[in-house]
Protein backbone atom coordinates (compact mmCIF):
# COMPACT_ATOMS: atom_id res chain seq x y z
CA UNK A 1 0.00 0.00 0.00
CA UNK A 2 1.31 3.43 -0.93
CA UNK A 3 2.58 5.51 1.97
CA UNK A 4 0.47 8.52 2.86
CA UNK A 5 2.11 11.94 2.57
CA UNK A 6 3.44 13.24 5.88
CA UNK A 7 2.29 16.54 7.34
CA UNK A 8 4.23 18.10 10.21
CA UNK A 9 2.30 21.08 11.53
CA UNK A 10 2.06 23.64 14.32
CA UNK A 11 5.82 23.58 14.91
CA UNK A 12 7.09 26.24 17.28
CA UNK A 13 9.87 26.75 14.74
CA UNK A 14 10.93 25.29 11.43
CA UNK A 15 14.61 26.19 11.18
CA UNK A 16 16.88 25.72 8.18
CA UNK A 17 19.61 27.12 6.05
CA UNK A 18 18.90 27.21 2.31
CA UNK A 19 20.69 26.34 -0.89
CA UNK A 20 22.09 23.50 -2.96
CA UNK A 21 25.72 24.12 -2.08
CA UNK A 22 27.68 24.84 1.07
CA UNK A 23 27.02 28.05 2.96
CA UNK A 24 30.22 30.09 3.34
CA UNK A 25 31.53 32.66 5.78
CA UNK A 26 28.98 35.00 7.32
CA UNK A 27 26.15 33.33 5.38
CA UNK A 28 26.45 30.33 7.69
CA UNK A 29 24.58 32.31 10.35
CA UNK A 30 21.65 33.12 8.02
CA UNK A 31 18.88 30.77 9.07
CA UNK A 32 15.28 30.81 7.92
CA UNK A 33 12.99 30.52 10.95
CA UNK A 34 9.29 29.91 10.39
CA UNK A 35 7.19 30.22 13.53
CA UNK A 36 4.06 28.05 13.76
CA UNK A 37 5.47 26.21 10.77
CA UNK A 38 4.47 23.19 8.72
CA UNK A 39 5.92 21.03 6.00
CA UNK A 40 4.64 18.28 3.72
CA UNK A 41 6.66 15.32 2.50
CA UNK A 42 5.33 13.24 -0.39
CA UNK A 43 7.07 10.18 -1.84
CA UNK A 44 10.10 11.02 0.31
CA UNK A 45 10.47 14.59 -1.00
CA UNK A 46 9.49 17.90 0.60
CA UNK A 47 6.65 19.52 -1.37
CA UNK A 48 5.68 22.41 0.91
CA UNK A 49 7.23 24.46 3.73
CA UNK A 50 5.74 27.52 5.41
CA UNK A 51 3.41 28.80 8.12
CA UNK A 52 0.88 26.18 9.19
CA UNK A 53 -2.16 28.15 8.06
CA UNK A 54 -0.69 28.61 4.58
CA UNK A 55 0.50 25.02 4.15
CA UNK A 56 -2.68 23.39 5.49
CA UNK A 57 -5.21 25.79 3.98
CA UNK A 58 -7.72 23.75 1.98
CA UNK A 59 -6.06 20.42 2.81
CA UNK A 60 -8.04 17.36 3.84
CA UNK A 61 -5.72 16.17 6.58
CA UNK A 62 -7.40 12.75 6.55
CA UNK A 63 -5.26 12.04 3.50
CA UNK A 64 -2.03 12.59 5.50
CA UNK A 65 -0.08 11.05 8.30
CA UNK A 66 -0.02 14.00 10.70
CA UNK A 67 2.57 14.89 13.33
CA UNK A 68 1.51 17.76 15.58
CA UNK A 69 4.75 19.53 16.52
CA UNK A 70 3.20 22.05 18.92
CA UNK A 71 5.93 23.38 21.20
CA UNK A 72 8.68 21.67 19.18
CA UNK A 73 11.40 22.89 16.81
CA UNK A 74 11.82 21.12 13.46
CA UNK A 75 15.26 21.04 11.81
CA UNK A 76 16.94 19.29 8.88
CA UNK A 77 18.31 15.84 9.61
CA UNK A 78 21.94 15.97 10.71
CA UNK A 79 24.67 14.91 8.29
CA UNK A 80 27.71 13.32 9.93
CA UNK A 81 30.28 13.73 7.18
CA UNK A 82 33.29 12.03 8.82
CA UNK A 83 33.10 8.69 10.65
CA UNK A 84 34.96 5.37 10.72
CA UNK A 85 31.99 3.31 11.89
CA UNK A 86 32.64 -0.14 10.32
CA UNK A 87 35.38 -1.56 12.54
CA UNK A 88 36.15 -4.53 14.77
CA UNK A 89 37.52 -4.40 18.29
CA UNK A 90 37.86 -1.60 20.84
CA UNK A 91 40.75 0.29 22.44
CA UNK A 92 39.72 1.47 25.92
CA UNK A 93 43.25 1.09 27.29
CA UNK A 94 44.52 3.77 24.91
CA UNK A 95 42.18 6.30 26.48
CA UNK A 96 43.86 5.62 29.82
CA UNK A 97 47.30 5.97 28.23
CA UNK A 98 46.39 9.35 26.82
CA UNK A 99 45.24 10.50 30.25
CA UNK A 100 48.79 9.88 31.51
CA UNK A 101 50.19 12.04 28.73
CA UNK A 102 51.18 9.49 26.07
CA UNK A 103 50.85 11.27 22.67
CA UNK A 104 48.64 9.73 19.99
CA UNK A 105 51.53 9.24 17.56
CA UNK A 106 53.50 7.44 20.28
CA UNK A 107 50.54 5.14 20.86
CA UNK A 108 50.65 4.30 17.15
CA UNK A 109 54.35 3.54 17.44
CA UNK A 110 53.55 1.08 20.28
CA UNK A 111 51.37 -0.90 17.87
CA UNK A 112 48.23 0.77 19.13
CA UNK A 113 46.04 3.18 17.27
CA UNK A 114 44.98 2.32 13.75
CA UNK A 115 47.12 -0.83 13.57
CA UNK A 116 45.37 -2.24 16.65
CA UNK A 117 41.97 -1.83 15.03
CA UNK A 118 43.36 -3.14 11.72
CA UNK A 119 44.12 -6.48 13.33
CA UNK A 120 40.65 -6.78 14.88
CA UNK A 121 38.91 -5.73 11.67
CA UNK A 122 40.88 -8.19 9.55
CA UNK A 123 39.78 -10.98 11.92
CA UNK A 124 36.11 -9.91 12.03
CA UNK A 125 33.75 -11.69 9.67
CA UNK A 126 31.47 -9.78 7.36
CA UNK A 127 28.36 -10.79 9.39
CA UNK A 128 30.07 -9.54 12.56
CA UNK A 129 30.86 -6.19 10.95
CA UNK A 130 27.31 -5.98 9.59
CA UNK A 131 25.83 -6.51 13.05
CA UNK A 132 28.17 -3.95 14.64
CA UNK A 133 27.53 -1.43 11.89
CA UNK A 134 23.76 -1.89 12.02
CA UNK A 135 23.66 -1.22 15.78
CA UNK A 136 25.87 1.85 15.40
CA UNK A 137 23.64 3.25 12.66
CA UNK A 138 20.58 2.69 14.86
CA UNK A 139 22.22 4.64 17.68
CA UNK A 140 23.33 7.43 15.32
CA UNK A 141 19.82 7.68 13.89
CA UNK A 142 18.47 8.25 17.41
CA UNK A 143 20.83 11.25 17.60
CA UNK A 144 19.12 12.74 14.54
CA UNK A 145 21.78 11.71 12.00
CA UNK A 146 20.00 10.86 8.75
CA UNK A 147 23.04 10.74 6.44
CA UNK A 148 26.43 9.42 7.49
CA UNK A 149 29.80 9.05 5.81
CA UNK A 150 31.71 5.89 6.66
CA UNK A 151 35.35 5.17 5.87
CA UNK A 152 37.25 1.97 5.30
CA UNK A 153 40.91 2.11 6.33
CA UNK A 154 40.97 -0.53 9.04
CA UNK A 155 41.96 -3.28 6.63
CA UNK A 156 45.01 -1.84 4.88
CA UNK A 157 44.86 -4.82 2.54
CA UNK A 158 42.70 -5.61 -0.46
CA UNK A 159 40.44 -8.20 1.18
CA UNK A 160 39.55 -6.23 4.31
CA UNK A 161 39.20 -2.85 2.60
CA UNK A 162 36.68 -4.39 0.19
CA UNK A 163 34.97 -6.15 3.13
CA UNK A 164 34.47 -2.85 4.96
CA UNK A 165 33.18 -1.13 1.82
CA UNK A 166 30.85 -4.03 1.04
CA UNK A 167 29.43 -3.87 4.57
CA UNK A 168 28.67 -0.17 4.13
CA UNK A 169 27.05 -0.76 0.74
CA UNK A 170 24.74 -3.41 2.17
CA UNK A 171 23.88 -1.29 5.20
CA UNK A 172 23.07 1.61 2.88
CA UNK A 173 20.60 -0.66 1.06
CA UNK A 174 18.94 -2.15 4.14
CA UNK A 175 19.07 0.67 6.72
CA UNK A 176 16.87 3.75 6.69
CA UNK A 177 19.98 5.95 7.02
CA UNK A 178 21.90 6.98 3.90
CA UNK A 179 25.53 5.81 4.02
CA UNK A 180 28.18 7.54 1.90
CA UNK A 181 31.21 5.26 1.54
CA UNK A 182 34.79 6.52 1.47
CA UNK A 183 37.84 4.43 0.59
CA UNK A 184 40.60 5.20 3.11
CA UNK A 185 43.18 2.58 2.17
CA UNK A 186 45.92 5.11 2.96
CA UNK A 187 44.98 5.42 6.63
CA UNK A 188 48.29 4.11 7.96
CA UNK A 189 51.23 2.00 6.82
CA UNK A 190 50.48 -1.64 7.74
CA UNK A 191 53.14 -3.77 9.50
CA UNK A 192 54.00 -5.67 6.33
CA UNK A 193 55.05 -2.38 4.70
CA UNK A 194 56.76 -0.84 7.73
CA UNK A 195 59.34 1.73 6.61
CA UNK A 196 58.10 1.48 3.01
CA UNK A 197 55.35 4.05 2.75
CA UNK A 198 56.06 4.71 -0.94
CA UNK A 199 55.69 1.02 -1.72
CA UNK A 200 52.43 0.90 0.20
CA UNK A 201 51.05 3.88 -1.73
CA UNK A 202 51.99 2.02 -4.94
CA UNK A 203 50.09 -1.04 -3.68
CA UNK A 204 47.00 1.00 -2.78
CA UNK A 205 47.06 2.95 -6.04
CA UNK A 206 47.84 0.06 -8.39
CA UNK A 207 46.16 -2.94 -6.74
CA UNK A 208 43.44 -1.87 -4.30
CA UNK A 209 42.06 1.34 -5.81
CA UNK A 210 41.24 -0.16 -9.23
CA UNK A 211 39.21 -2.94 -7.61
CA UNK A 212 37.41 -0.45 -5.37
CA UNK A 213 36.46 1.60 -8.42
CA UNK A 214 35.48 -1.45 -10.47
CA UNK A 215 33.24 -2.69 -7.66
CA UNK A 216 31.54 0.73 -7.36
CA UNK A 217 31.70 0.43 -3.58
CA UNK A 218 33.00 3.95 -2.81
CA UNK A 219 32.03 7.49 -3.68
CA UNK A 220 35.14 9.14 -2.21
CA UNK A 221 38.83 8.50 -1.59
CA UNK A 222 40.59 9.81 1.52
CA UNK A 223 44.22 9.89 2.75
CA UNK A 224 45.73 10.51 6.19
CA UNK A 225 48.12 13.27 5.09
CA UNK A 226 50.28 13.70 8.18
CA UNK A 227 53.89 13.69 9.36
CA UNK A 228 55.13 10.11 9.81
CA UNK A 229 52.06 8.79 7.97
CA UNK A 230 51.73 9.97 4.34
CA UNK A 231 53.48 13.02 2.91
CA UNK A 232 51.86 15.65 0.72
CA UNK A 233 53.59 14.13 -2.32
CA UNK A 234 52.41 10.61 -1.49
CA UNK A 235 48.89 11.86 -0.78
CA UNK A 236 48.79 13.82 -4.03
CA UNK A 237 49.88 10.77 -6.03
CA UNK A 238 47.09 8.57 -4.71
CA UNK A 239 44.38 11.22 -4.68
CA UNK A 240 45.11 12.37 -8.22
CA UNK A 241 44.77 8.79 -9.45
CA UNK A 242 41.51 8.38 -7.52
CA UNK A 243 40.20 11.59 -9.05
CA UNK A 244 41.20 10.46 -12.53
CA UNK A 245 39.24 7.24 -11.89
CA UNK A 246 36.09 9.16 -10.96
CA UNK A 247 36.12 9.29 -7.16
CA UNK A 248 35.48 12.42 -5.12
CA UNK A 249 38.28 13.41 -2.75
CA UNK A 250 38.56 14.00 1.00
CA UNK A 251 41.65 14.48 3.19
CA UNK A 252 42.68 14.06 6.80
CA UNK A 253 44.66 17.30 6.78
CA UNK A 254 46.84 19.37 9.12
CA UNK A 255 45.67 17.57 12.24
CA UNK A 256 48.87 17.15 14.25
CA UNK A 257 51.44 19.04 12.16
CA UNK A 258 50.94 21.89 9.70
CA UNK A 259 51.91 19.92 6.62
CA UNK A 260 49.96 21.71 3.88
CA UNK A 261 47.04 19.30 3.63
CA UNK A 262 44.53 22.15 3.35
CA UNK A 263 46.40 23.57 0.37
CA UNK A 264 46.56 20.12 -1.23
CA UNK A 265 42.80 19.73 -0.84
CA UNK A 266 42.32 23.08 -2.56
CA UNK A 267 44.77 22.18 -5.33
CA UNK A 268 42.94 18.93 -6.11
CA UNK A 269 39.39 20.30 -5.72
CA UNK A 270 38.50 17.98 -2.84
CA UNK A 271 35.03 17.91 -1.33
CA UNK A 272 36.52 18.52 2.10
CA UNK A 273 39.64 18.78 4.22
CA UNK A 274 39.06 17.39 7.70
CA UNK A 275 40.50 17.97 11.21
CA UNK A 276 42.56 21.13 10.39
CA UNK A 277 43.74 21.78 13.95
CA UNK A 278 47.04 23.10 12.56
CA UNK A 279 45.75 24.68 9.34
CA UNK A 280 47.54 27.91 8.43
CA UNK A 281 45.96 31.18 7.31
CA UNK A 282 47.18 30.35 3.81
CA UNK A 283 45.49 26.97 3.97
CA UNK A 284 42.22 28.56 5.09
CA UNK A 285 42.35 31.09 2.26
CA UNK A 286 43.04 28.33 -0.25
CA UNK A 287 40.02 26.33 0.97
CA UNK A 288 37.78 29.39 0.88
CA UNK A 289 38.86 30.29 -2.66
CA UNK A 290 38.50 26.76 -4.02
CA UNK A 291 35.24 25.88 -2.25
CA UNK A 292 36.69 23.02 -0.19
CA UNK A 293 34.55 22.39 2.89
CA UNK A 294 36.55 22.70 6.13
CA UNK A 295 35.24 19.81 8.23
CA UNK A 296 36.03 20.28 11.91
CA UNK A 297 36.00 17.43 14.43
CA UNK A 298 36.00 19.02 17.89
CA UNK A 299 35.25 15.70 19.58
CA UNK A 300 38.69 14.48 18.55
CA UNK A 301 40.47 17.55 19.92
CA UNK A 302 38.45 17.11 23.13
CA UNK A 303 39.33 13.41 23.43
CA UNK A 304 43.02 13.95 22.62
CA UNK A 305 43.25 17.10 24.78
CA UNK A 306 44.56 19.04 21.77
CA UNK A 307 44.06 22.66 20.73
CA UNK A 308 40.80 23.15 18.84
CA UNK A 309 40.64 24.15 15.19
CA UNK A 310 40.26 27.88 14.52
CA UNK A 311 36.70 27.74 13.31
CA UNK A 312 35.98 31.43 13.90
CA UNK A 313 38.96 32.42 11.77
CA UNK A 314 37.91 30.04 9.00
CA UNK A 315 34.45 31.58 8.86
CA UNK A 316 35.96 35.08 8.96
CA UNK A 317 38.07 34.16 5.91
CA UNK A 318 35.04 32.93 3.99
CA UNK A 319 35.31 29.15 4.45
CA UNK A 320 32.39 26.77 4.43
CA UNK A 321 32.73 24.98 7.78
CA UNK A 322 31.16 21.59 8.52
CA UNK A 323 31.05 19.65 11.78
CA UNK A 324 31.30 15.87 12.15
CA UNK A 325 31.85 13.38 14.94
CA UNK A 326 34.91 11.42 13.69
CA UNK A 327 33.40 8.38 15.43
CA UNK A 328 36.16 5.78 15.68
CA UNK A 329 37.43 3.28 18.28
CA UNK A 330 40.51 5.25 19.29
CA UNK A 331 40.85 9.01 19.10
CA UNK A 332 37.12 9.83 19.31
CA UNK A 333 34.82 7.06 20.49
CA UNK A 334 31.58 9.03 20.28
CA UNK A 335 28.84 9.93 17.83
CA UNK A 336 27.18 12.36 20.23
CA UNK A 337 25.84 15.17 18.07
CA UNK A 338 24.92 17.32 21.10
CA UNK A 339 28.49 17.05 22.41
CA UNK A 340 29.93 18.08 19.04
CA UNK A 341 27.57 21.04 18.74
CA UNK A 342 28.34 22.25 22.26
CA UNK A 343 32.10 21.90 21.77
CA UNK A 344 31.82 23.82 18.50
CA UNK A 345 30.17 26.76 20.22
CA UNK A 346 32.19 26.67 23.44
CA UNK A 347 35.66 26.01 22.01
CA UNK A 348 35.73 26.34 18.22
CA UNK A 349 34.11 29.76 18.00
CA UNK A 350 30.92 28.96 16.11
CA UNK A 351 27.58 30.52 16.96
CA UNK A 352 24.58 28.20 17.47
CA UNK A 353 23.33 29.23 14.03
CA UNK A 354 26.65 28.43 12.35
CA UNK A 355 26.90 25.13 14.19
CA UNK A 356 23.48 24.08 12.91
CA UNK A 357 24.44 24.97 9.33
CA UNK A 358 27.73 23.10 9.79
CA UNK A 359 25.94 19.91 10.88
CA UNK A 360 23.29 20.03 8.15
CA UNK A 361 23.76 21.80 4.81
CA UNK A 362 27.56 22.04 4.99
CA UNK A 363 27.85 18.47 6.20
CA UNK A 364 25.83 17.44 3.15
CA UNK A 365 28.18 19.44 0.91
CA UNK A 366 31.17 17.67 2.49
CA UNK A 367 29.85 14.36 1.12
CA UNK A 368 28.55 15.72 -2.19
CA UNK A 369 24.86 15.58 -1.19
CA UNK A 370 23.92 19.24 -0.70
CA UNK A 371 21.75 19.33 -3.84
CA UNK A 372 19.44 16.69 -2.39
CA UNK A 373 19.56 17.00 1.40
CA UNK A 374 20.83 19.14 4.31
CA UNK A 375 18.02 21.72 4.39
CA UNK A 376 14.23 21.81 4.61
CA UNK A 377 13.32 23.05 1.14
CA UNK A 378 10.87 22.04 -1.55
CA UNK A 379 12.47 19.39 -3.76
CA UNK A 380 14.91 18.08 -1.17
CA UNK A 381 14.74 14.79 0.70
CA UNK A 382 12.24 14.63 3.54
CA UNK A 383 14.87 14.24 6.28
CA UNK A 384 14.00 16.09 9.48
CA UNK A 385 14.38 16.01 13.25
CA UNK A 386 11.86 17.22 15.78
CA UNK A 387 13.27 18.46 19.08
CA UNK A 388 11.63 18.14 22.46
CA UNK A 389 12.06 21.90 22.95
CA UNK A 390 10.62 24.91 21.10
CA UNK A 391 13.88 26.39 19.80
CA UNK A 392 17.02 25.24 17.98
CA UNK A 393 19.01 27.14 20.62
CA UNK A 394 18.43 24.25 23.04
CA UNK A 395 20.75 22.10 20.89
CA UNK A 396 23.81 23.86 22.29
CA UNK A 397 22.29 25.24 25.49
CA UNK A 398 21.34 21.79 26.85
CA UNK A 399 24.95 20.65 26.88
CA UNK A 400 25.65 17.08 25.84
CA UNK A 401 22.00 15.96 26.03
CA UNK A 402 20.15 14.34 23.14
CA UNK A 403 16.97 16.41 22.75
CA UNK A 404 15.92 14.82 19.45
CA UNK A 405 12.42 13.45 20.00
CA UNK A 406 11.52 12.26 16.51
CA UNK A 407 13.47 11.52 13.34
CA UNK A 408 11.94 11.50 9.87
CA UNK A 409 13.85 9.90 7.00
CA UNK A 410 12.51 10.26 3.46
CA UNK A 411 9.13 11.13 4.89
CA UNK A 412 8.93 8.15 7.26
CA UNK A 413 8.96 8.37 11.04
CA UNK A 414 11.94 6.16 11.93
CA UNK A 415 12.65 7.24 15.53
CA UNK A 416 10.11 8.29 18.15
CA UNK A 417 11.52 8.87 21.62
CA UNK A 418 8.37 10.58 22.90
Amino acid sequence: MKQKPLLICNAAQIVTNKGKKASCGKDMASLTIIEDGALIIEDGVITAVGPTDEVTGGLNTDNFDVIDATGKAVLPGFVDSHTHFPFGGYRPEEYSWRLTGVPYMQIMERGGGIINTMSATRKASKPELMALGRKRLDDMLAMGITTVEGKSGYGLDLETELKQLDVMAELNNEHSMDVVSTFLGAHAVPPEYKGRADDYIDYVADTVLPQVVESKLAQCCDVFCEKNVFSVAQSRRLLQKAKDMGLELKLHADEIVSLGGAQLAAELGALSADHLLQATDQGMDAMAESGVVATLLPGTAFSLKETYARGREMIKRGCAVALATDFNPGSCFTFSVPLILSLATLHVGLTPEEALTAMTLNGAAAVGRSETTGSLEVGKAGDAVILSYPSYLFLTYHIGINIVEKVIKNGKLVVDRS
